[in-house]
């Protein structure tokens, strides 16, 4: 491993573009940016806004949306019923209230009364009804979130009833993003709505959209928070080359951008803000095939502690994340109710005893497995192959095209994945990496001391206890080693003169991470 991570200066190139992947999972020239020569003005509501971004989004379809940058433009073009803080935690927005039954089966929702479409048309329950029933049954990302729910009514205009048939203590996390977006019934089936959707949120796709390649929004006035949203006109760039974006943010052709760590010092002595998110997601070695389907050897948790101890963690985030990062033995978010500091250092780096686990458990020899090549691995994978070498295990990597990275994952093909898991709240994180349903389980491992705690967090009302559990499970997890995580992989964000980036933390990237610098 060593002598893979001597060669810093090719591998943290080649890196540096691996982690802005992270940022599109849950974001050479050397003149001057652009700026204004004349007299400073006081801040005012009608200037713009110009994000960099490297893909687009897929679909602006309510049941197809997905997560990571792409949510800058279809937050801006839908409301979401609740919306989560700066702190994570979960607020109102569309919906101004919220109620649990007792037995945390029964959610209900109060809408606000000022709730317009963009066509000006009123938002009623039935709109929220027909959205989150078209979710909960088309396949996408968001349908495995509403798996618990089993009925949406609307008893009156303003309200919302989910029946659920057993507690979800992610519900009122997930409301707040791409599942509880708000689509127009009436044109929910539209062919348009992939591309054109009738918007509930703060801005509309103006006509000089070019699909694909730049998303342009003009707020709304009519917009029940019109006062939360200082730009005027937001664009969404999709420029997928990171030089490229550094360039466009030198030129004045974009306000907002994420930087390579290399280009920091230069992007500040040019005028540019520089703020640095430290944990946007964890680099994580996914051992998914913990039942032993594909690899028998991964059945065993002396196996899967024995590539926890194979990784130089501190060496990975200095040479490969250039220091924007920090090394983890857990998956969950440092500002959240799971993350216990006391795991950390659980395994450290010790090849002998990794090779003395893999003996004991019959594997002398070590074993070989198949990992896909995808555009989270690529730059990562010289440093994997030669750690896991150096304790007996071979792997070999199948390229993956780009626009199957997920499914990869899904497929059952492969016994272990690379991936970069998106930081969010306890629940959320549990949901997606260890619940039977969640996407990073495709193998749909159980275990029942482990569904014990599953349990009782989902029927835990009192946040306190609640977090207390999230770290037994964070505990578990970390103990037996379901997963190798790596390090948490942080982020650059680069603003021009007049714009400022806020959050410390990301949940759900939106224009409100933006503020005219003043305000």
């Amino acid at each position: 491993m060593i002598s893979i991570l001597s060669r810093v200066k090719s591998l943290t190139r080649a890196a540096s573009a691996a982690t802005a992947v992270a940022a599109l999972l849950a974001t050479a020239a050397c003149s001057s940016p652009a700026a204004d020569s004349s007299p400073q003005q006081a801040p005012s509501r009608d200037q713009e806004l110009s994000i960099a971004v490297q893909a687009p989004p897929a679909s602006l379809d309510p049941s197809q949306l997905a997560e990571g940058q792409q949510s800058y433009v279809w937050a801006s073009i839908f409301d979401t019923l609740l919306m989560v803080d700066k702190n994570g935690k979960v607020q109102p927005n569309a919906a101004e209230s919220w109620k649990y039954s007792d037995d945390l089966r029964t959610l209900t929702l109060k809408l606000r009364g000022d709730l317009k479409f963009s066509t000006g048309a009123p938002v009623t329950s039935k709109d929220v009804v027909a959205t989150l029933e078209r979710t909960r049954t088309t396949p996408g990302q968001q349908q495995s979130k509403l798996a618990k729910v089993t009925s949406v009514s609307a008893p009156d205009a303003s309200t919302v009833v989910l029946q659920l048939s057993s507690p979800e203590p992610s519900l009122l996390n997930y409301l707040a993003q791409a599942t509880g977006v708000i689509g127009d019934a009436q044109s929910l089936s539209s062919a348009t709505t992939k591309l054109r959707p009738t918007g509930s949120g703060p801005y509309v796709l103006s006509d000089a959209t070019t699909d694909g390649t730049e998303y342009v929004m003009e707020r709304r006035d009519d917009y029940w928070n019109a006062a939360a949203f200082p730009f005027k006109t937001v664009k969404v760039k999709v420029i997928a080359d990171r030089t490229a974006q550094y360039n466009a943010l030198q030129a004045g052709e974009v306000k907002a951008a994420l930087i390579q760590a290399p280009q920091r010092k230069q992007a500040e002595g040019a005028g540019f803000t520089v703020k640095e998110v430290q944990a946007t997601a964890a680099l994580v070695l996914v051992l998914a095939d913990r039942k032993g389907e594909l690899v028998p050897a991964l059945a065993d948790e002396r196996v899967r502690q024995a590539i926890n101890l194979a990784f130089d963690r501190e060496q990975i985030v200095k040479a490969l994340l250039n220091g924007v990062g920090k090394p983890t033995d857990q998956v969950f978010n440092p500002n959240g109710d799971a993350y216990n500091s006391a795991l950390e250092g659980t395994y450290g780096f010790d090849k002998e005893k990794a090779r003395r686990l893999l003996a004991e458990a019959g594997y002398p020899d070590g074993f070989s497995m198949t990992m896909p090549s995808t555009v989270v691995s690529q730059n990562f994978e010289p440093v994997i192959t030669q750690a896991l070498a150096d304790i007996g295990i071979k792997v070999t990597w199948e390229p993956v095209p780009p626009q199957n990275t997920a499914a990869s994952v899904a497929s059952k093909k492969y016994p272990a994945v690379l991936w970069f898991a998106g930081l969010n709240e306890a629940g959320r994180e549990v949901g997606d990496m260890y619940t039977p349903q969640a996407f990073l389980n495709p193998f749909k491992w159980e275990d029942p001391a482990f569904d014990k705690l599953l349990q009782d967090v989902a029927n835990e009302p009192n946040d306190g206890v609640r977090a207390d559990l999230y770290k037994k499970i964070s505990e578990y997890t970390v103990k037996h080693a379901l997963n190798a995580p790596i390090a948490y992989v942080g982020t650059l964000w680069a603003t021009a003169p007049g714009v400022d980036f806020l959050p410390s933390v990301v949940v759900l990237p939106t224009v409100r991470d933006f503020a005219v610098s003043g305000h």
